[in-house]
């Protein structure tokens, strides 16, 4: 018997596709959009892990192309940005070169996975014809005024040298290289994504994705309802607004601590207070948001003025303190520590008075030695409040306020607006022209793209300012409205820029007049099934989201939500759960065992591995149980290539059960227990062959076809060796008849007592009668009493209890 020569097979069925693509648009399937999360091409190329979620797309496309679909599953590169210029600085090439490298390597080694990529629809965030309406989007935005410029701290990463969005900073460090994040005063784009923050809340409820991650946008969005309460400042005419979720506490405010970034803050020095206050503002602008808000100790430092509570008049002393932050509310709260643990520390450290206004049975705690945090309460010490339960006046409150004209009730939202700008050089240009005159101007659209100018030095210059600052012959232009000398935005956008829409560009990636037809955005769009790791859920999920509803909003497209489906895989580690790096020596390369097992046996050996959605640690030596299933299924196949085998019932049952179970297991995304289902399978036809003497034909290529997608050029063979004319994946997706599944007979427990003392085989149909008395000839020489009851179980147990 020949045996499973994976080298030659791949090969050969890598040739053939090559010849004979086998998802072709003939423009009468129904359409799947299938897509990977945009990879960025590293210059370290792909391990093992990076296969992981690839393979699950390939696999699922595949098995909508067997559901007779014509399958969307585009590839493309996410090349812009700081981990491409970061490489290209570390290897001391220029970014475009070493971008175009790592795109060569990155796409020869993908094509081991031997995925159904289409090619032709390849797009490329550095490309000027891609940019040009990545460019476009944002001068859209600017026309309707979600395109801002704005100077004020941002988080600043001193070793990339460029500013950070809030989502980009993690624990306190940079996302990309793990520097410790610092603040720094800049000019900046930005994006006021907050204007859809109520859309992209609501809307995760017509989405077809994770719990967790709905959630993590939720929390993200940060929807609160309360009020914002004006305190006058003791001595002036200013007031200060403070957003509070609690304003049925307002009674209990015994101070009020600002942002060290609020506006007011050094004016509200005395001459006593102003050289603690200015150092304080200075050390806490040189601490990131994260920092600030982790920070177990607490500090701060007292201005030296007050404000007066609206509500009673009693004056408030005005604390800086940098667990407040400038861009959540006003940047101020008012603060009351008998009923906030935050606020409590901070009382009981700088010697504040605590006040309680909220009681359990109205009963005020004698001496407080923790914050009394509970949601409910009767309200105490609050004048004309007192007896009223704390849960209806929060509700009450915000109107209450509203009326005696000291606040407004108010909607708040954690979302920032986005910061757009980057202070780097492979970007995306700005398309905005400073003009003394008319202030800021879009490029025209028909000058678009304005494409990124080739320079030797394209190092970060850590000043603030991009290096495109320094090309004098680009950043010097003229004003398109007024023509007057004027200067170009210098600034780059963000490498999130191109990856915010590209999932639309794919099916219309050669279109030089709109960034998608509507003709094939309304025929190939959105996504159907979006597969990438959960770590995107606040940056990318949900910048794509603002994009889509935009651009649905200005009649671009017809749908507000870019990915109906999302799956999120989880992560391939290296031993003891540590993530595959370089740096830590664990990565795993693909090569070898591609080389040794074949593409197919890696391809199942990374879903085997553990639950799709779920970390899993890598282990070499698993893959060989996954080759030896592939083996000995070959060898079924050709031990009855020149057979004729009449299918017998179970042959048939065993069939339908096969199609049933993979394809249950299939739709739930249980993709491991695919592949063990497959080797439970094989052994079972495996004994059949050895019991009827072979397998009939029918039997092997339903086998074969549930197969595929998972191992498609073993597939592709033995669908060929089983007489197949045209390629596998041609064929349907078999269906499974729930009768032909029911089992003729069935094993029955017999029990004397409960204790199991035989079983035996009767008719799945047999009535309650025939087994209780088959069930007592098989037991009648363990009979010792008299059978006092008769219990049967259908299809399960007979019972005889015996006395």
């Amino acid at each position: 018997m020949a045996q499973y020569n994976h080298t030659a097979i791949e090969k050969k069925w890598r040739a053939n596709w090559e010849k004979n693509p086998i998802n072709v648009n003939d423009g009468k399937k129904e359409k799947y959009y299938c897509l990977d999360m945009f990879p960025y091409p590293s210059g370290s190329g792909l391990h093992v892990g990076h296969w992981r979620g690839y393979v699950i797309s390939d696999v699922w496309s595949r098995y909508q192309l067997l559901k007779g679909k014509y399958v969307i599953h585009p590839m493309g590169w996410d090349a812009f940005g700081l981990p491409a210029e970061n490489y290209a600085i570390k290897m001391g090439v220029h970014p475009a070169i070493s971008t175009a490298e790592n795109v060569e390597n990155i796409k020869r080694q993908i094509g081991e996975i031997a995925a159904i990529y289409d090619w032709d629809m390849e797009v490329n965030t550095t490309d000027p014809g891609f940019y040009k309406w990545t460019q476009w989007i944002f001068v859209q935005m600017f026309k309707k005024g979600l395109a801002y410029e704005k100077e004020f701290p941002i988080n600043w990463c001193p070793s990339c040298k460029t500013g950070l969005a809030n989502e980009e900073v993690v624990n306190g460090c940079c996302e990309r290289c793990g520097a410790a994040v610092t603040k720094k005063n800049l000019r900046q784009w930005m994006l006021r994504i907050t204007a859809y923050a109520e859309r992209l809340l609501n809307d995760l409820d017509k989405l077809d994705w994770p719990e967790k991650v709905k959630k993590m946008q939720t929390d993200w969005i940060g929807k609160s309802y309360g009020a914002e309460v004006d305190f006058p400042v003791e001595g002036r005419e200013e007031k200060i607004t403070v957003y509070t979720t609690r304003p049925d506490t307002l009674h209990g405010a015994t101070f009020m601590v600002l942002a060290p970034e609020h506006a007011m803050a050094k004016g509200l020095a005395t001459d006593e207070t102003r050289e603690a206050v200015e150092k304080y503002i200075f050390d806490s602008s040189m601490r990131s948001n994260v920092d600030r808000l982790q920070d177990k100790e607490k500090t701060g430092v007292f201005t030296g003025s007050y404000a007066i509570n609206p509500l009673n008049g009693a004056k408030v002393p005005i604390w800086l303190s940098d667990y407040v932050l400038a861009d959540y509310g006003t940047g101020a709260i008012m603060c009351v520590p008998a009923h906030d643990d935050r606020d409590f520390e901070f009382a009981r450290k700088f010697n504040i008075p605590i006040i309680q206004v909220i009681a359990k049975d109205g009963k005020e705690i004698a001496s407080m030695t923790e914050a009394y945090t509970d949601a409910s309460g009767t309200m105490i010490n609050s004048g004309d409040w007192n007896g009223m339960e704390s849960a209806v006046l929060k509700k009450e409150a915000p109107e209450m306020i509203e009326k005696m004209g000291i606040g407004h009730k108010r909607v708040n939202y954690k979302l920032r607006d986005w910061v757009f700008s980057r202070q780097r050089y492979w970007g995306e240009p700005i398309p905005i022209v400073h003009c003394p005159k008319c202030g800021n101007v879009p490029v025209p659209e028909d000058q678009l793209p304005l494409e990124l100018p080739k320079v030797d030095s394209y190092q970060p210059t850590g000043t603030g300012e991009s290096p495109l600052a320094a090309i004098g012959e680009w950043v010097n232009t003229t004003c398109p409205c007024c023509g007057a000398p004027a200067k170009r935005e210098t600034n780059t956008m963000p490498q999130w820029a191109g990856s915010s829409w590209y999932f639309l560009r794919y099916v219309d990636n050669k279109n030089t007049e709109a960034l998608v037809s509507r003709e094939k955005a309304d025929k190939y769009l959105p996504v159907d099934m979006y597969i990438g790791g959960v770590e995107h859920a606040v940056l990318h999920l949900l910048y794509s989201r603002f994009y889509t509803k935009f651009l649905y909003d200005i009649g671009a497209v017809d749908f507000d939500e870019p990915f109906k489906k999302l799956f999120n895989q989880g992560m391939i580690t290296g031993k003891n759960g540590i993530k595959m790096s370089k740096s830590k020596g664990n990565v795993v390369s693909p090569d070898d065992l591609v080389r040794d097992y074949g593409c197919d046996s890696l391809r199942l050996y990374e879903l085997f591995v553990g639950p799709p959605e779920l970390d899993a640690e890598w282990d070499d030596r698993g893959i060989e149980g996954v080759s030896r299933f592939l083996n000995r299924f070959y060898n079924l196949v050709m031990d009855n290539r020149d057979k004729d085998i009449k299918a017998t019932r179970e042959m048939v049952k065993t069939r339908h059960k096969l199609i049933y179970d993979i394809e249950q297991r299939f739709e739930q995304f249980s993709l491991n227990t695919v592949i063990s289902g497959f080797m439970e399978y094989n052994n079972r036809l495996m004994e059949l062959n050895k019991k009827e003497g072979g397998i009939d034909r029918e039997t092997l290529r339903t086998f074969v076809v549930l197969l595929a997608p998972f191992a498609p050029h073993l597939g592709e063979e033995l669908w060929q060796v089983l007489g197949g004319t045209d390629s596998v994946f041609h064929a349907r997706w078999p269906e499974c008849d729930a009768e032909k599944m029911k089992d003729d007979e069935k094993e029955i427990a017999v029990q004397i007592n409960g204790k199991t003392r035989a079983v035996v085989t009767l008719p799945a149909d047999v009535s309650k009668e025939d087994a209780i008395a088959a069930g007592k000839e098989a037991v009648k020489d363990k009979l010792a009493g008299t059978v006092v009851k008769e219990i049967y179980v259908p299809g399960r147990i007979v019972n005889l209890v015996v006395k």
